[in-house]
């Protein structure tokens, strides 16, 4: 597992996997704390072609954490389809990362994390996010910057910008007012 200079702690690979549809500061807490464990960590944008493609495109969203992650070294940005841990093994991953806000998180997590490794002996890991940034849901900033609510405290700000550049203006009002 990973790459080990004399005398130094081996570094490992961590894959963090998500749609990241946005990129919001508990996703960045969970890089931050990987690379902290791992040494290096690749953050693996899923996408399923048979599906919506999302608020933000693929692309897009693979620049804006590459933008979000700049000032990390070890941080790798790829997009894959298909299962989580088989891009885990593409990614050349020795674990899978996995952000927690609560214990309903947990639940779901851990099931699939018995099957990632009953398929493909990756294991999992769950890092909690800072308490402050529990509540934290790709969705709801997507419904809050729909609704031209600020989410510069909930996101890195390339992020705040790119949301502002697709809801700035156009943001939703209430029909009733």
């Amino acid at each position: 597992m990973g790459d080990q200079s004399s005398g130094e702690r081996p570094t490992l690979r961590a894959f963090y996997p998500g749609s990241f549809d946005p990129f919001h500061l508990g996703h960045l807490d969970v890089v931050e704390q990987a690379i902290e464990l791992f040494g290096s960590v690749t953050v693996g944008v899923l996408y399923n072609f048979a599906k919506d493609s999302g608020m933000f495109g693929v692309d897009e969203r693979v620049e804006l954490i590459r933008s979000s992650t700049s000032h990390l070294q070890r941080v790798e940005v790829e997009k894959h389809t298909g299962l989580a841990v088989q891009a885990a093994q593409v990614a050349g991953a020795d674990f899978i990362v996995k952000g927690l806000r609560s214990a309903a998180d947990f639940d779901i997590e851990q099931q699939m994390a018995q099957m990632n490794h009953s398929v493909a002996g990756i294991r999992s890991v769950y890092l909690p996010t800072e308490p402050s940034l529990g509540f934290v849901s790709s969705r709801f900033v997507r419904e809050i910057a729909k609704y031209g609510g600020d989410v510069a405290h909930l996101v890195p700000e390339v992020v705040a910008d790119a949301l502002g550049a697709r809801f700035g203006a156009g943001a939703e009002t209430d029909p009733l007012t």
